[in-house]
Order: structure tokens, then sequence, then C-alpha cells
């Protein structure tokens, strides 16, 4: 009997009613990065994001979802902004039920947009696995994308069929047929033991181990890259240009920026700190300057740029 037969995974799911009969709910903005530093992937999708996805996998913009809901257009567009905002008990039961979703799916309370409440019996999950779901210690996101990419079926088939041994026999018997016809070669022929034909029956000799390792590696690589590519976008994936990049574009523009050097050298911190230099007064201009000027590394990379 084959060793894996069915999974399953299970969403966290906890009722909307226990937050309490409140006139409010409160969303929480997604978590921010600062600097060039990044977070990991994301265990669990935010409020905000998944509204996002809701509309758009509807096809509806801020405007046609407003006429259809009797919901304000700006109040929508808040709902799906990074800050802190609140969103009205009533309008959110007013998304639930446009959306055939439930409340709890909303709030994020639950991964399940279909299968709701589903007996963990019919999961067939060992006491094991639900304790490790429940824990915390894993990316439960990540894995249910695992589990559902459309290649991860073939990958668990390949492990079952290395488990079970099923191939090994038959591999065994490849590697015997092998052997038996270079042992007849050498008794017939005594070729040296650099003969071309001994090698290449040496190099068809096969080690299922190997064999099987390499083709769950080669499985696994497809799934996780397509994961990777479906994530490049998101705000915890690391950026495509590396910091040395961003500093070289960064001073190109400032080279090219006609004006003093004091402005150039304002222009390039701001760059760098991602400050909108013509959001600065004349009055902020100048103490940015007074600052700058009391740096012992005032010997900036422009100057020494062009000396080069």
């Amino acid at each position: 009997m084959p060793y894996i037969h069915k999974v399953g995974i299970r969403g966290k799911i906890r009722n909307f009613h226990d937050c309490g009969k409140c006139d409010i709910i409160q969303l929480n903005g997604r978590n921010k990065t600062t600097g060039k530093e990044r977070a990991p992937m994301k265990v669990a999708t935010s409020i905000q994001e998944r509204l996002w996805e809701l509309r758009k996998d509807k096809g509806l913009n801020l405007e046609e979802l407003s006429k259809l809901t009797g919901i304000s257009k700006s109040a929508l567009g808040s709902y799906e902004k990074e800050d802190y905002k609140e969103i009205n008990h009533g309008n959110l039961i007013t998304l639930a039920d446009f959306y055939g979703v439930s409340v709890d799916y909303l709030l994020c309370r639950t991964e399940n947009r279909e299968q709701i409440n589903t007996p963990l019996t019919e999961l067939h999950l060992n006491d094991e696995m639900v304790a490790l779901l429940k824990s915390g210690r894993i990316n439960n996101r990540l894995l249910c994308e695992l589990a559902t990419h459309k290649d991860f079926i073939k990958f668990l088939a390949d492990i079952e069929i290395y488990v079970d041994g099923i191939a090994t026999m038959q591999i065994q018997n490849l590697n015997s047929l092998v052997d038996t016809v270079r042992h007849e070669i050498i008794e017939r022929y005594r070729p040296g033991e650099d003969d071309p034909h001994l090698k290449v029956l040496q190099a068809a000799h096969i080690s299922d181990d190997e064999y099987f390792s390499h083709m769950v590696l080669d499985d696994l690589n497809l799934i996780i890259r397509d994961i990777r590519e479906f994530h490049k976008k998101d705000s915890e994936s690391a950026p495509q240009t590396t910091v040395a990049d961003e500093l070289k574009e960064n001073l190109e523009a400032v080279e090219n920026f006609k004006g003093s050097r004091d402005e150039k050298l304002v222009i390039l911190y701001c760059k760098q700190l991602g400050i909108n230099y013509k959001n600065l007064s004349e009055e902020e201009f100048r103490w940015f300057i007074r600052i700058l000027k009391k740096s012992k590394k005032m010997g900036t990379p422009i100057s020494q740029r062009k000396k080069r």
C-alpha cells in the first residue's frame, strides 16, 4: 500500500462574532519595511490586500464598486490603503455579501473562501501535523502555495515512488544487466581499464538514490521558482536592483542636475533617504545644508567621481 496517499491543508478559523458586537472594525496596516531592509514573506494576507484582490477578481474599479455597493468611492479607497483605517461594520457586511464570502474571510481570520468549517477528520491529518499547523512555527501561507501548485502532485508522486521502492527493483534489474554485459566483455576481450566501451557501461550504472534525489529536486525547483516569480512584486521581496546600482543611478541623476554643489548634495541625500527634493522649503533646504556641512565626510561621491 502506498506510503503517501492523501494530503490536506487546514486554515485556522476563528469566528467573526468572537470580536464582540462593535460598530467599528479596525484595519491594521500592512507591515512596512524601513530603509533597505526587507521583511520575510508574509505569513498571512492583510485586510487591505484581501479587499483589493476581491475587487480585482471582479474586474471592477473603485467607482464601479461604489455604484454597485452604495459605499462611497473615498471610503472604499481608504479601506485598501496601507495606513491605519477604520471600516464601518455595516459596510463590512455589505462587502462580504457582495463578494459572496464570509466576514471572517474579509477580516483574514480564515484563509477559506469556499471550504468553510471543513471537518478536521476529512483532511486525514495526524496529530503532529495539526499541532505543527497551529503552532505558528512555519509559514502556513507558503505551505498552502506549495501544496496547491500545479506540479505539487507530481512532486509528491515522485517521492511516493521512491519511498515505496516501486521503481527500485527495475533500476536494480537494469544495473544487473549492465554489470553482466560488462563482465562478459572483460572475460572475452580483456580490455584495458581505460577502454571507452567499459567507461560507457560504468556510466550507465544508475544509483536509485541519486536518480530520485535529482528528480525530486527538479520538481521542487520548478515549484519554488514559480512561487518566487509570483511574489516578485511584493513589498517584502528583495529589490531587483542592488544598493550599488541605485547609488550609481542617483549619482548620474545628480551630475546632470544644473545647480550649485550644495543643491546637488541635498538632492543626492534626499534621493538616498527617499525624500522628494521639490517638497523642501527654502528654510528646510538651508537647514539641510547646515547639517550636512557638520559631517566630516563632506568630500562627497560627486566630487570624487569627477576627479577620476
